[in-house]
């Protein structure tokens, strides 16, 4: 019943051309609609804020288990696709959103909104610009993908233009230990799936597969894993505080003092 149910929605579609009128369209579109209500709701209280987001982390689970049963029945003929368990970067708002409402107030939750701030709202933007993990050849994975990372840049935008996380000199370092301790457990489940199970893992790309990534693709190919991964941890961490700067000097006119900015 389930088989027949998803086969019945694995409509086929040619992927669309990256920056043609479907990616532009929807790009152009997605990030008004977004940052329209992003601005609009940057007045809710907490409580407010804290439903606004856990039904966003709702949207993204039940949508993640709808796509996990795709990818299962669809496109792995019965088999578990492990290549695709959710544990990518843009995968983590899915379980900050459902969990972080429900936490006090304090250092934990603002880490979790700053991450969502500086590190998923960057990612979710990015992917925009090189979307070949975006279009698909069916119509449910091209737009699970597109309102997926669409989603991440409106909980960014809401997080950022509410000043709940990612604009103060605490908040990026915060949310960078929770990147790297991610990266770690990552790493770890990836080589659980590779070397216990004899599967294919490549959770956050840090190995010990190549990475599938424009540009740190080739310096897995030519140097190893082992030298692309802290590149690309330190290009996403870099990305990150530049990020952070920009809405630094936005919401204070000024640049974060580097005597300020210390490990916490």
């Amino acid at each position: 019943m389930l088989e027949s149910f998803f086969q019945s929605i694995s409509w086929p579609m040619e992927p669309p051309p990256a920056y043609g009128m479907f990616h532009i369209l929807f790009t152009l579109i997605g990030f008004a609609v977004c940052g329209f209500f992003a601005w609009k709701l940057r007045t809710v209280n907490d409580r407010a804020a804290g439903r606004i987001l856990f039904f966003c982390g709702l949207f993204l689970a039940v949508s993640e288990v709808i796509k996990q049963f795709f990818y299962y029945f669809v496109m792995m003929d019965n088999r578990y696709s492990w290549g695709d368990f959710p544990f990518q970067l843009c995968s983590i708002p899915m379980y900050m959103c459902l969990i972080a409402p429900w936490l006090k107030p304090g250092k934990l939750q603002r880490g979790m909104y700053s991450f969502m701030v500086l590190y998923n709202l960057l990612g979710g933007a990015i992917s925009f610009t090189e979307p070949s993990g975006l279009l698909h050849g069916y119509w449910f994975l091209t737009l699970h993908a597109c309102v997926w990372h669409m989603l991440l840049v409106f909980v960014g935008l809401f997080l950022c233009f509410s000043k709940r996380g990612g604009n103060q000199q605490a908040d990026y370092w915060h949310a960078t230990w929770i990147f790297l301790a991610l990266c770690g457990i990552a790493f770890g489940l990836n080589c659980f799936v590779q070397f216990g199970l004899g599967e294919c893992m490549n959770m956050f790309f840090v190995g010990p597969g190549d990475s599938p990534i424009i540009v740190f693709k080739q310096f897995s190919q030519w140097f190893g894993w082992y030298i692309n991964t802290p590149i690309y941890i330190f290009a996403v961490c870099l990305g990150a505080y530049l990020l952070f700067v920009l809405i630094y000097w936005i919401q204070n006119k000024k640049l974060p003092s580097r005597s300020k900015l210390t490990v916490p």
